[in-house]
């Protein structure tokens, strides 16, 4: 190492390595909030620099410095594309996919899995996977309880998938962002949108036969994950449309597409038909049906019938509807009169869709039905209507977990999402000016609302962000990462420069696993530009080895929060991450190392 390098090293640079290996501890050890060990970081450089100021080649490196991380581009485009992910999974614009592949898993399971995996690898490239792997955990848990399968199987694979689709560009991650951003502030040509993304695909593409086929081997059949209480089933109409699909077709097609749904009675023009398998059904037909909350809703959207709701005047934002359970009590003033249903609509200003009767024999009309003790009756309206009825007397609220997508907003959401993809890959506009834009047409459009879009916002996300981009200032302003270049670039004159490339992914994926990707970034993205200016070769590929190595946090349960969702949902142990993960992560770098070095011409 160059002498002179080190003697560049003062008291200003150990302080902030000092603060730098303590912000990894803690948030290796989780000692502390996330949100509090990045804000400890941001706030100590600001002491040490604000007490002792620091000269930086003519410019003075004063505390004000460390909180332009807010400002940054990098955290505006993070910021921009969380809500705009949320405004897709608010609309339900992925739901008729996952409803698709629900349906195919009945008759197709290996090709819908197969589905599946390619589904989550492609959405996750431009999406936040974590509200696409909340979207179809459910899907597959489903699944599970119809087959009689495990869905520890499955729901491994399809985070895996997830975490190797989000490395495919740039908007993949808020980790693949923030590497690239500051590799620009250190001078590295920007990236484009899709620039690795076909080193990516590559890759993707030798990983997927053991996603689909060997990792659900290695993974235990597992029955010991949280199951959620019986639900409850409710009677509830459906009313057939003109030209949706019940529409002159027989009722043995109808059951065959809607699965589990139970048709109870037929009813035309008042009269009841026999519920003959060869009956043909036609528009204006009331189907009075069975089935839980979740899926009524889904049968509605699958038959293109109308689910029937006696409904208020007023029954408020489309929007913001939530499906709920209510238990009338002996104390009930609604039960015993043909009107009671009407009243407790009018009063609580609530529609109700479905009832349920505990031992009840004969089909229930909700509307046509006079409320007895002991009936619940499925609600929907605002939330704010639904708490109300928290308070009201003779009802027990039992539930106000499920949101309603408002649907008729999803093409209109998708279409936002597209033009920004556009905007972005066309380079017509910055990412940060097309995730902007996105963002005012969702809300201007209504796909989204603003209580929404703040709700989008991980406060862990932004700290460790802000918190990563002063850590970063501080350690090139100061020195340390020069060193740090010098020294590896030394041993450089010994070895390949694909060795050293291979070595910078392996450790970052190392590190990856056990604190957070945006951390890990925080150090390897200097090191490996200063690394690859002192060996006097191209820096990209090795701000792509950084970015690469820590997006491959499939080794732990704490390498990635959805490994965490996965893990509650599935009843997975940490040696399963291990058995299933550590296979992948091997084969993953290797082959990312031998495409990133052919791509640049290392080899």
């Amino acid at each position: 190492m160059n002498p002179m390098v080190l003697l560049q090293i003062d008291w200003h640079a150990v302080s902030v390595l000092g603060v730098a290996v303590l912000t990894f501890w803690l948030f290796a050890s989780e000692r502390l909030p996330v949100q509090t060990t990045a804000l400890l970081a941001v706030l100590a450089l600001m002491l040490i620099f604000g007490i002792f100021p620091y000269d930086a080649r003519g410019r003075e490196l004063g505390p004000e410095v460390f909180l332009a991380g807010f400002g940054h581009s990098a955290l505006i485009t993070i910021c921009c594309l969380m809500v705009l992910g949320r405004g897709l999974v608010a609309t339900g614009a992925l739901e008729p996919v996952a409803r698709l592949l629900a349906r195919l898993w009945k008759f197709t399971p290996q090709f819908a899995f197969l589905l599946t995996l390619v589904f989550v690898m492609g959405v996750s490239s431009v999406m936040n996977n974590t509200p696409l792997v909340v979207l179809i955990m459910p899907v597959l848990l489903s699944v599970a309880a119809r087959t009689s399968t495990a869905a520890s199987n499955t729901l491994l694979p399809m985070n895996y998938a997830g975490l190797i689709g989000g490395m495919a560009t740039t908007i993949g991650t808020s980790t693949n962002l923030l590497v690239v951003g500051i590799a620009a502030d250190l001078g590295v040509a920007a990236f484009g949108l899709f620039d690795f993304t076909r080193i990516v695909a590559i890759a993707a593409a030798v990983a997927l036969p053991y996603l689909w086929l060997v990792a659900p081997r290695l993974l235990p059949r597992n029955d010991t994950g949280p199951r959620s209480e019986s639900a409850l089933t409710f009677d509830a109409v459906l009313d057939v449309r003109k030209g949706s699909f019940a529409d002159g077709r027989e009722l043995r097609t109808v059951l065959k597409r809607a699965g589990s749904l139970r048709v109870r009675r037929i009813l035309r023009a008042g009269n009841e038909l026999m519920r003959l398998p060869t009956q043909t059904l036609k528009a204006g037909d009331r189907l009075v049906v069975s089935d839980v909350a979740e899926q009524l809703r889904e049968h509605a959207a699958v038959l293109g019938a109308a689910l029937r709701a006696t409904e208020p005047r007023d029954p408020g934002d489309p929007a913001t509807q939530t499906l709920s359970q209510a238990l009338l009590t002996q104390e009930s003033e609604y039960t015993g009169t043909p009107t009671g249903v009407a009243r407790f609509v009018n009063d609580h200003r609530v529609a109700v869709i479905g009832i349920h009767r505990p031992g009840r024999e004969d089909a229930l009309d909700p509307a046509n039905t006079p409320p007895k003790p002991g009936d619940v009756l499925l609600v929907q309206g605002p939330h704010s209507r639904i708490e109300a009825l928290k308070g009201s007397p003779g009802l027990l609220v039992l539930d106000t977990r499920m949101a309603l997508p408002h649907t008729r907003k999803a093409p209109v959401a998708l279409l936002i999402m597209a033009g920004v993809i556009a905007l972005a890959a066309t380079k017509l506009l910055p990412m940060v000016l097309a995730a902007a834009l996105g963002v005012a047409f969702m809300l201007l459009t209504g796909c989204i609302r603003w209580q929404e879009a703040t709700d989008a916002l991980a406060s862990n996300v932004i700290m460790i962000v802000v918190a990563s981009l002063a850590l970063g200032e501080a350690l090139s302003a100061t020195g340390t990462i020069a060193a740090a270049g010098n020294g590896l670039a030394v041993l450089g004159g010994f070895v390949h420069p694909v060795v050293i490339l291979a070595a910078l992914m392996l450790f970052m994926a190392f590190v990856t696993n056990f604190v957070s990707n945006n951390a890990a970034a925080i150090i390897g993205t200097p090191v490996a530009v200063a690394m690859a200016t002192t060996l006097g070769v191209d820096p990209r590929p090795f701000v792509l080895a950084v970015l690469f190595g820590c997006n491959l946090s499939y080794a732990t349960p704490m390498g990635y929060q959805t490994n965490l969702l996965v893990m509650a949902a599935a009843g997975y142990r940490f040696n399963d991450f291990v058995r299933a993960g550590l296979p992948l992560l091997i084969g993953m770098w290797a082959a990312l190392t031998y495409l990133l070095s052919r791509a640049y011409g290392l080899l």
